[in-house]
């Protein structure tokens, strides 16, 4: 894999919370990727109807990523409606009652132009990856709480800033594991890539060290 696209899919996949700006106007915006690589949120009908949209990832400073988007809306009531609860898994009670599915077709990173379909997301872990997660959070708690801090600690940042006081696994794909704290999710790379999802219980108890 290009190392660019590598970077760029690694920061992607980090940054779930970002500004979407449609038509003129910007919003706080808070995004999970489907097992298919869309990009699901919850959305207000403006964006839906919105011509031109572009999310920025955290923000639309220099270092950030701009990924120019194709939005349509989820019925939550179909069978993509497992995205909505997906991202409820992530983030919570979401804050409207639309939900929008995105097709990225370009991005722009780190002065990079980047083409949609070789941003390539799609997890091929998905199928397990529910199940995985459970056994992770009912069987080792305490090793994915330090593995969490230790990674808030890497980053040379308080554990406090995500709330890890009882964070949960929520995500899983090769490249790394999603944990949920009372504040947002902190994602941890793992390196070798993940080859099952039976693979994060091993990599967490080793970031934990134990």
């Amino acid at each position: 894999m290009d190392p660019i696209v590598a970077e760029a899919r690694a920061w992607l996949r980090g940054h779930l919370a970002g500004q979407i700006i449609f038509d003129g106007d910007v919003r706080p915006i808070r995004i999970v990727v489907a097992p298919d690589g869309r990009l699901v949120a919850s959305v207000m009908v403006a964006m839906l109807r919105a011509t031109e949209v572009v999310l920025a990832l955290p923000d639309e400073g220099e270092d950030s990523m701009q990924l120019m988007v194709t939005m349509e809306e989820l019925d939550e009531h179909s069978p993509d409606g497992i995205h909505a609860d997906r991202w409820r898994i992530h983030h919570g009670e979401p804050p409207d009652v639309r939900w929008g599915v995105m097709t990225i077709d370009a991005g722009r990173f780190k002065g990079w132009f980047l083409d949609g379909e070789g941003l390539d997301l799609r997890n091929p872990l998905a199928d397990g990856e529910g199940a995985a997660c459970a056994a992770i959070n009912r069987e080792i708690a305490p090793q994915v709480q330090a593995a969490a801090v230790a990674e808030a600690r890497r980053r040379g940042r308080p554990p406090a800033d995500w709330g890890l006081e009882s964070p949960r696994v929520v995500g899983i794909d090769p490249e790394g594991i999603d944990v949920r704290g009372s504040y947002g999710i902190l994602r941890i790379a793992v390196d070798p890539p993940l080859r099952s999802p039976a693979d994060a219980a091993a990599a967490l108890r080793r970031l934990a060290g134990s």
